[in-house]
């Protein structure tokens, strides 16, 4: 019986669909969801064999998504789910090669955990490798300033925000390819979130 759009993609993120359109993220590929969540992202790349890890500070995220693998018999070991802190990812060097990072570097509590976290992110990703991160932003909006790099947004939230110089300094700092314009969408008097999709060059 053929699948409906729903099951087959799951509650995915219109930016991560269209990083798998384009043939950025694919089933042939290791891929590291870190900060996954319930894992909203994989359940395409799971059902089509992708090599799939998944971390989140959250166990029950982590069990969901362990328990999602295993409904869709992927065959993919208990191990690739972690419990675990991205600034600390418990994997070797230049293993990925895609690492997803959506909707989670926001909550950084000052510049030199999002740096931990994004240096942590690169480091596993291998050369050739795609960065797809989703992040809060102040492109488009502002907000205001609590803590240093640290903003309230409309729900009384608070969280890192970065903006386009930013975004566009650490990518030079990284010495990445900045695989697509910064793109953000502004949610009315909310929030605004900017995809930034990094490659890691080759040499």
């Amino acid at each position: 019986m053929a699948m409906n759009v729903q099951e087959q993609f799951g509650q995915i993120d219109i930016y991560v669909f269209d990083q798998i359109l384009r043939e950025n993220l694919s089933p042939d590929m290791r891929i590291l969801d870190a900060g996954c969540g319930y894992g909203r992202n994989l359940v395409y790349l799971l059902r089509e064999g992708a090599e799939v890890f998944a971390i989140d500070a959250d166990q029950n995220g982590v069990e969901h998504v362990k328990n999602l693998a295993d409904s869709l018999e992927t065959g993919l070991p208990a191990s690739n789910f972690r419990v675990a802190p991205i600034e600390r990812l418990p994997f070797p060097e230049a293993h990925f090669d895609a690492v997803l990072c959506n909707s989670v570097l926001h909550f950084a509590r000052d510049m030199h955990h999002f740096r931990a976290m994004l240096a942590e992110l690169w480091r596993v990703l291998r050369p050739g490798g795609l960065l797809f991160c989703r992040l809060g932003s102040r492109i488009g909006m502002n907000f205001k300033e609590i803590r240093e790099n640290i903003y309230l947004i409309a729900d009384n939230s608070e969280w890192f925000l970065v903006d386009e110089s930013m975004l566009l300094a650490f990518t030079e700092e990284l010495n990445a390819v900045l695989v697509d314009p910064l793109k953000t969408t502004i949610v009315q008097d909310y929030r605004c979130m900017t995809t930034w999709v990094l490659r890691k060059r080759r040499s």
